[in-house]
C-alpha cells in the first residue's frame, strides 16, 4: 500500500487561487488530502512514488488544457504534461507542481484518405484496435500502455518502422497550447519549424500537444516471428545480424533481445510467412547455431501487435508498474568485437538488452522535415536493469555499460529512453538538430515555462 500523500505542499500560489483554477475546469482537479489524490498523482515506474504534485488537473477539453497552462504560468508553478506516464525518469510527474493528465483527450476519428486524429492522452492499445476497426495502420511502440503522445514526439520505433518510418514521420500536424495558453493549429503551413521540432524533439518541451493527426497506411498481413538461440550463441547472433537485417528489403524489422540467459531474434515482416522463412533460414545459417525454438506465424496487424505486447521485452510485465530503470546508445557502425559486446551485455545477469533495427524509410526521412537525428543508424540499443539492490546499483551497472559503449559508438542516445545520467544529455539526443531546437524552444517558449531537468528550455 501507498504511503498517503496527505501532508501539506509548499504551493506556488495559495489555496484560493488552486480554488478558483477548480471552479474553472470541466474536469477533475486532485490537491494533496483529497480523495483520488494517491491514485491520480501515480506514473508507470513505482521509482518515483515520493513525488507530491500541488495538483493534478484531469483535462476534460482542450480549454481545460489551456486554462492550467494560464494557471501555472500566472503562479509561476511547475507544470508537465501527462499522456501514458512512462517517462523513464518520471519527468511528468512533477514534484510540487502541476500535472496535466491528458488521459480523458483520449478520442480517435479516422478521416478522410485514411489520415487519423488521435487525442494526446490515447493509449497505443486503444489506437491499434480503433485503426484495425478501420483497416488502417500506424508504425508506433509495441507496449499497449504506452501514450501516443511521448512516444511520437521523441520518434517513435516500432516493429514497422523500416516500411513505414518512425511515428513522428507519419504526423502531419498538431493541436497544440503553447505557454502563452493560446490554443493553435500546427502544420507544415501554419508552422513549418515547430512542426519540426516536434517530429522527434522530446516530450515535455516547447508546449502542450493535445490532438495529433497521421496519416497511417492501409492494415496488411504480417509475420510475426522469433527466434531464441542458446545463451552461448549471443556473440555469434549479434556478428550475423549485423550482416542480415541491413541486407533485408523493407518490409522486414527485427530486433534482438540479448543478456546472460538471453539470445533472442524476433521481428515482424509485412507479407507472408511463406516469404520470411527463407530469409529466417539464411539468418539462421549465418549464426551457425539451431535455434531452441522458431515461432513464425501469420496474420492480421491488431493480432501481431498483441502478440508483441504479450512477449516479455522488459524485466516486468506490461501489465505491471515499472520496477527498472534504462538508457541507451546508438549503433553507430557495425560491432567490431561482437564477443566483447557479449561480454559486456552478459557480465551482470540482471541486465538485459534490446537492439531495434533501423535503416530502410527511417533513413530516407531529409533532416528538413524531421529532428530527429540518428537516422544513419543501424539500430539502438537499450540497456535495461531490474533494481535489485536499490537504485543506485542499477543505474551504475547500465551506466558502466552505457560509457563503455560509447566509447566505441559515440554518445548518441534516444530520447524516449531518457537517463537523468546521460553524459552530455542534449547532443546526445539531439545531434545536429539540437541548435535550431533551442531556438524554436526560445521562440514558443521564451519564459521556460515548461523548463525541467533534461528539457530544450531549461
Amino acid at each position: 500500500m501507498l504511503a498517503s500523500a496527505t501532508a501539506a505542499i509548499p504551493g506556488h500560489g495559495g489555496g484560493d487561487e488552486w480554488e478558483r483554477l477548480r471552479a474553472r475546469l470541466a474536469g477533475t482537479l486532485f490537491r494533496p488530502g483529497e480523495p483520488g489524490y494517491d491514485e491520480a498523482r501515480l506514473g508507470f515506474f513505482s521509482l518515483y512514488d515520493h513525488r507530491l504534485p500541488a495538483g493534478v488537473a484531469v483535462c476534460a477539453n482542450e480549454d481545460d488544457v489551456r486554462r492550467c497552462v494560464d494557471f501555472a504560468a500566472r503562479h509561476h508553478v511547475p507544470i508537465a504534461a501527462r499522456s501514458g506516464g512512462h517517462s523513464y525518469v518520471g519527468y511528468s510527474i512533477v514534484d510540487r507542481g502541476l500535472i496535466v493528465d491528458l488521459s480523458r483527450l483520449n478520442a480517435i476519428e479516422i478521416l478522410p484518405g485514411g489520415r487519423a486524429a488521435i487525442g494526446a492522452g490515447a493509449a497505443l492499445g486503444h489506437v491499434y484496435e480503433a485503426l484495425a476497426a478501420a483497416g488502417r495502420a500506424l508504425p508506433a511502440g509495441s507496449c499497449p500502455q504506452v501514450g501516443i503522445a511521448g512516444l511520437t514526439l521523441g520518434g517513435g520505433i516500432g516493429v514497422l518502422g523500416r516500411k513505414y518510418g518512425l511515428t513522428c514521420d507519419n504526423l502531419e500536424s498538431v493541436r497544440f497550447v503553447g505557454a502563452d495558453g493560446k490554443l493553435r493549429l500546427v502544420s507544415a503551413e501554419t508552422a513549418p519549424d515547430l512542426l519540426w521540432a516536434l517530429r522527434g524533439g522530446g516530450g515535455g518541451n516547447f508546449g502542450i500537444v493535445t490532438s495529433f493527426t497521421f496519416k497511417t497506411a492501409a492494415a496488411r498481413t504480417l509475420t510475426n516471428f522469433n527466434l531464441v538461440f542458446p545463451p552461448a550463441a549471443l556473440a555469434a547472433l549479434v556478428a550475423a545480424w549485423q550482416e542480415w537485417q541491413p541486407a533485408m528489403p523493407d518490409e522486414l524489422w527485427s530486433g534482438m533481445g540479448l543478456g546472460a540467459t538471453a539470445a533472442n531474434c524476433g521481428g515482424c515482416f509485412v507479407g507472408r510467412a511463406a516469404q520470411v522463412n527463407p530469409l529466417l533460414d539464411d539468418l539462421v545459417r549465418r549464426v551457425g547455431v539451431e535455434p531452441l525454438t522458431r515461432e513464425v506465424t501469420e496474420q492480421g496487424h491488431l493480432a501481431t501487435m498483441r502478440a508483441f505486447a504479450e512477449e516479455v521485452h522488459f524485466p516486468a510485465a506490461v501489465d505491471q508498474r515499472g520496477e527498472y530503470v534504462a538508457t541507451s546508445r546508438m549503433l553507430t557502425h557495425k560491432v567490431p568485437d561482437p564477443d566483447a559486446l557479449a561480454a559486456l551485455l552478459a557480465s551482470d545477469p540482471r541486465l538485459y538488452s534490446i537492439v531495434d533495427a533501423y535503416g530502410g524509410a527511417i533513413a530516407r526521412v531529409p533532416s528538413s522535415e524531421s529532428c530527429f537525428p540518428h537516422r544513419s543508424a543501424l539500430g539502438s540499443i537499450q540497456i535495461t536493469r531490474g533494481l535489485d539492490g536499490g537504485e543506485a546499483k542499477a543505474r551504475r551497472e547500465i551506466g558502466r555499460v552505457r560509457d563503455e559503449l560509447g566509447r566505441e559508438y559515440g554518445q548518441a542516445g534516444y530520447v524516449n529512453y531518457i537517463d537523468p545520467e546521460m553524459p552530455d544529455w542534449a547532443n546526445a539526443y539531439y545531434g545536429e538538430s539540437l541548435p535550431r531546437l533551442r531556438r524554436v524552444a526560445r521562440k514558443y517558449d521564451p519564459d521556460g515555462l515548461f523548463a525541467f531537468e533534461q528539457g530544450l528550455a531549461r
